[in-house]
C-alpha cells in the first residue's frame, strides 16, 4: 500500500531543475503586451470608438451596438495579430472560480471557405448555458438561458490563443448570477454617496474610486506528493496527518531566502502576470513551511478583483510547469498557519486625493476624519453582515486560530487616531462650540500628519485595521473571490455616507454652519460606533468577554453567520443602494448554504474512503505482523522471558485495535448521519444538520488516524506525511 507514497517520493528526488525562460527586456518593455489597453485601443480603434469606450470606463456611459461593431473590429485585428484564434466571455459565477466557453472567430465564407470575424453583438453579449451554475433557485434546471455582457471597464486580454472578454453574468430575467454584477453596482453606489460627501469639502470632486490591493497567500506542494494525497486533491486540505516534529516553531521560514524551485516558479509567474497587465510587486516566504505570498500595486477595485481571479488561474497553470500544486485552501494543514487574502481598501477622488490619507491642513483632515468615522459606523452597524461575507467552510478553520483575525469584527485605529476621536467626542458637546473649542480641535486635527504615519502600528489580530492610508480587511480567506467581501463593504459604506449627508444637510437647512453641522454628526457617530474600536489583542480570552459586554457578536458557525443576509435592514440597504434585490439575496444565501453542505459532504466521503480503504487495512497489516512476532516470541523464549518481551508489543496491538475499532465505528456513524441529513429538502436546514451531526466526525476520526500514524511502521504508511509535504526539495 505504501508503494504510491514511496513512488511519489522517488519522483520528487529524481527531478532535475526546471529552466525558466527569462524575459531579457525590462518589465516596462513587455508589461501589458497581452492586454487591449488604452494605448492599443488608440492604435486599433477609430477616434469615436475609442472615445465611446473611454466614456464607458470613466463615466459609465453605455456603448451602443453600432459603436460596439467598430470596437469589435479593432479588437479582432489586434487579437489576430497576436495569435488569437478564439474568443470567450469570462465571468465569475457563484462558484469558487471563473468560467469561460471558447468560440472560434471563424464563420462560413464563400465557396466553402471560412473567414475570421467578430461582431459587436458577439463582443457585447453571449448566451452560455445558465442551468448548471449555482443560482439558489433563481433558475431552474430546465431554464438554461443566461447572458454574459461585456464589461468595458476591465480590458480584454489574451490567454494562450484566446481573446478573453471580462463580462457580467445574469439570468434570463435579469438577476445577477455572479460576483461582478453586484460589485459594479456597489462601486457605483459608493461613488455616488462618497462624491456627495466630498462636495461638502471640495466642489471640484465629481467622482470617487474604490481601490483594492489584495495580498494572496498560498501553499506550494510537490505535485507528486499532492497526487499521492487524495484528501488534498479532492478537498484542498489534509483531512488527516500528525504534525511534523518541526514545522513553524522557529519562525525560520518567514521572510527567509526563497527556495530555488519556488523562486523559479515565482519568476515565471511574474513574467506571465506582467504580460497580462497584473502589477504584481511583492513576493516572500510566509510563516508556515511551503507558504508564500504575492501582492500587487493597488488598482481600481473592479480591475483589481479581475486581476486576482486571473492570477489564481495563472498560478495553477504555472505551478504545474514547475511540478508543484498550489493550494488556496484557508487551512490545508492542521497545526500551522492557514492562508488569507488581505483586502486593502481605500477611496480616492478624481482630484487625486486619497480620502483615508491625513491632510496638511484642518479642512483636509476634517474630510479624512469624516470618512474614517463613517467607515467605523458602517462597520459597527454591519458587523454581522461583513462576517457573513467572508465566512465559509474553509475559512471557518482559520479565523481566530492564533494566526488570523478572530470571528469578532472590530476595527484597529492605532493610538493617535483613537486620541483624535476621543478629543472630538469630548470637545463637541450638545451645543454650539465656542470659537476657542473649534480652533483647538482644528489645530489638534491639523497635527495628525506629523505623527500618525510614524506611530500607527499594525495589529495582525484585527480583522479590520487602519494601516496609514487605507483599511485592511484581513479576515478574507485565500480561496475567496474578493468580490464577496467588497460588495458588502462598499454597499455598507455607501449607505452610511448617504445617511451622513442627509443628516448634515438637515442641520445646515436648520441654520447650523456647515463645519458645525459636520462636527455634530461626527461626534454622534463616534459615540454610536465606539464599541467597534479595539486596539488590543484580538486572540485573548479577555477580548472575547469584553466584546460580549460591548454587544459585538462572535459567530463561529457558518450557517448561523449567513443568516445576517436575511435581516430586514440588510435587505432594505441592498435594495436602496441598488446593489442586490431581495430575490438575488435569497438566491445567494441559498447557494452559500448549499456550498457549505457539499464541502462538508465531500470531506466526509473522502475521509470515510481513506479511513476504511487505506488506513484501517494498513493498521491491521501492521497489527498482524506484531501478532506473528508475539507468537514467535513464545516459541523461542521461555514463559518468564516471553512475558517481559511481549508486554510492550501486546499493549501496542491493543492500542492499534482500539483505534481501528473506533475509526470503523465512527465512519459508520458518520455515514448514517449523512443519510439522515441528505433527505432534508431545505438547503438551510441541511447545512445546519451537516454542521451539527456530520462535521464533528471529521475531527473525531482524524484523532484516531493520527494516533495510528505514530504507531504503524513508517514503511507501511500509505500517505505522504507532513514532514514530507511541508518542505520543498
Amino acid at each position: 500500500m505504501a508503494q504510491f507514497r514511496f513512488r511519489a517520493l522517488e519522483e520528487v528526488l529524481s527531478r532535475k531543475p526546471i529552466d525558466v525562460k527569462r524575459e531579457e527586456n525590462l518589465v516596462s518593455d513587455f508589461y501589458g503586451m497581452n492586454v487591449f489597453d488604452r494605448p492599443k485601443m488608440k492604435k486599433y480603434l477609430s477616434k469615436e470608438a475609442y472615445k465611446a469606450v473611454i466614456d464607458a470606463v470613466d463615466n459609465g456611459t453605455p456603448v451602443d451596438r453600432k459603436m460596439a461593431d467598430q470596437v469589435a473590429q479593432g479588437m479582432k485585428s489586434w487579437a489576430l495579430e497576436n495569435g488569437a484564434t478564439h474568443i470567450t466571455h469570462w465571468f465569475h459565477p457563484l462558484t469558487d472560480g471563473t468560467a469561460e466557453k471558447h468560440d472560434a472567430f471563424i464563420v462560413h465564407g464563400e465557396n466553402s471557405t471560412v473567414v475570421e470575424t467578430l461582431s459587436g453583438s458577439m463582443l457585447s453579449q453571449q448566451e452560455p448555458d445558465a442551468s448548471s451554475f449555482p443560482s439558489g433557485g433563481i433558475r431552474q434546471t430546465f431554464e438554461a438561458r443566461g447572458y454574459t455582457a461585456w464589461d468595458p471597464s476591465s480590458p480584454a486580454f489574451i490567454v494562450d490563443n484566446t481573446l478573453t472578454i471580462p463580462t457580467i453574468f445574469i439570468s434570463y430575467t435579469g438577476e445577477a448570477l455572479d460576483y461582478k454584477t453586484p460589485l459594479l453596482r456597489a462601486i457605483a453606489a459608493v461613488d455616488k454617496a462618497a462624491t456627495e460627501v466630498c462636495q461638502l469639502f471640495d466642489k471640484n470632486v465629481t467622482k470617487v474610486n474604490a481601490n483594492l490591493g489584495w495580498e494572496q497567500e498560498y501553499f506550494l506542494v510537490d505535485e507528486a506528493l499532492f497526487m499521492a494525497r487524495p484528501d488534498l486533491m479532492l478537498t484542498g486540505r489534509t483531512l488527516m496527518g500528525h504534525s511534523a516534529s518541526k514545522d513553524q516553531q522557529l519562525d525560520d521560514h518567514y521572510f527567509s531566502s526563497i527556495p530555488t524551485r519556488v523562486f523559479r516558479f515565482m519568476e515565471d509567474l511574474e513574467n506571465e502576470a506582467f504580460k497580462l497587465g497584473i502589477p504584481v510587486k511583492t513576493r516572500h516566504n510566509e510563516v508556515a513551511p511551503n507558504q508564500f505570498e504575492l501582492a500587487p500595486i493597488y488598482e481600481e477595485l473592479n480591475l483589481a478583483n479581475d486581476h486576482n481571479q486571473m492570477i489564481m488561474d495563472l498560478m495553477k497553470k504555472i505551478a504545474r510547469r514547475h511540478n508543484f500544486a498550489v493550494l488556496f485552501h484557508e487551512k490545508p494543514f492542521a497545526g500551522i498557519n492557514g492562508s488569507g487574502k488581505h483586502n486593502n481598501w481605500s477611496l480616492s477622488t478624481d482630484t487625486g486625493v486619497n480620502l483615508f490619507s491625513p491632510g496638511k491642513n484642518p479642512k483636509s483632515n476634517l474630510q479624512f476624519l469624516t470618512f474614517v468615522i463613517n467607515t467605523l459606523k458602517a462597520l459597527h452597524v454591519n458587523q454581522d453582515l461583513l462576517l457573513a461575507s467572508i465566512m465559509n467552510a474553509p475559512n471557518s478553520h482559520r479565523l481566530g486560530a492564533n494566526e488570523a483575525p478572530p470571528a469578532i469584527i472590530s476595527a484597529f485605529l492605532g493610538t493617535e487616531i483613537s486620541k483624535m476621536l476621543d478629543l472630538m467626542e469630548e470637545s463637541v458637546v450638545d451645543r454650539k462650540m465656542t470659537p476657542e473649542e473649534k480652533t483647538a480641535l482644528k489645530l489638534n486635527i491639523g497635527r495628525i500628519p506629523e505623527i500618525i504615519l510614524d506611530t500607527t502600528d499594525r495589529n495582525r489580530t484585527s480583522p479590520f485595521a487602519f494601516t496609514g492610508n487605507r483599511f485592511e480587511f484581513r479576515a478574507v480567506g485565500s480561496s475567496a473571490n474578493c468580490g464577496g467581501a467588497m460588495i458588502v463593504l462598499n454597499t455598507a459604506i455607501a449607505d452610511q455616507l448617504t445617511k451622513f449627508k442627509v443628516e448634515v444637510d438637515a442641520l445646515i437647512e436648520a441654520g447650523v454652519k456647515k463645519d458645525e453641522a459636520i462636527f455634530q454628526i461626527l461626534k454622534k457617530l463616534i459615540i454610536e460606533s465606539k464599541d467597534i474600536r479595539f486596539n488590543g489583542n484580538g486572540y485573548s480570552e479577555e477580548w472575547k468577554a469584553e466584546a460580549a459586554r460591548r454587544g459585538l457578536t462572535n459567530v463561529t458557525s457558518v450557517p448561523t453567520s449567513l443568516e445576517a443576509y436575511h435581516n430586514e435592514r440588510v435587505v432594505e440597504m441592498f435594495g436602496k443602494t441598488g446593489v442586490l434585490t431581495e430575490r438575488e439575496i435569497e438566491g445567494r444565501v441559498e447557494v452559500e448554504f448549499e456550498k457549505y453542505t457539499k464541502k462538508i459532504q465531500i470531506e466526509a466521503r473522502v475521509l470515510g474512503d481513506l479511513a476504511i480503504n487505506h488506513i484501517v487495512p494498513t493498521a491491521v497489516q501492521y497489527q498482524t505482523t506484531l501478532l506473528d512476532n508475539v507468537k514467535n516470541l513464545k516459541l523461542v523464549f521461555g514463559e518468564e522471558e516471553y512475558a517481559t518481551l511481549s508486554a510492550g508489543r501486546i499493549e501496542l496491538i491493543r492500542e492499534i485495535g482500539g483505534n481501528v475499532s473506533a475509526i470503523k465505528a465512527k465512519v459508520k456513524e458518520m455515514i448514517e448521519a449523512r443519510k439522515v441529513a441528505n433527505v432534508i429538502e431545505s438547503e438551510k436546514e441541511k447545512a445546519y444538520a451537516y454542521e451539527s451531526t456530520v462535521k464533528p466526525y471529521l475531527d473525531d476520526i482524524r484523532y484516531h488516524i493520527d494516533k495510528l500514524e505514530l504507531i504503524v511502521d513508517n514503511e507501511l504508511w500509505p500517505l505522504p506525511k507532513y514532514r514530507e509535504l511541508l518542505f520543498v526539495r
